[in-house]
């Protein structure tokens, strides 16, 4: 779960999306001490492997990489 600091309201957007992405996993509710570490970590990896509209449609791993390879090579 993630939470925004007071009076930073460009960070709700995000948080809003990330918690609706879990809810695919874990529906209201639920309670998130139950779930497994290894399980939630793999729903997680998941969720960050998804394209992103924002990111044109490409993964934010895939970014990650390339700009990586751009500045350390």
């Amino acid at each position: 779960m993630c939470f925004t600091d007071p009076y930073c309201a460009w960070q709700k957007g995000t948080n809003e999306n990330l918690n609706v992405l879990l809810r695919e996993f874990y529906p209201k509710g639920h309670s998130l001490e139950r779930v497994n570490e290894k399980t939630l970590k793999k729903n997680l990896a998941l969720i960050n492997a998804r394209s992103k509209k924002i990111l044109h449609y490409q993964k934010p791993i895939d970014l990650f990489n390339e700009n990586l390879a751009k500045c350390c090579t």
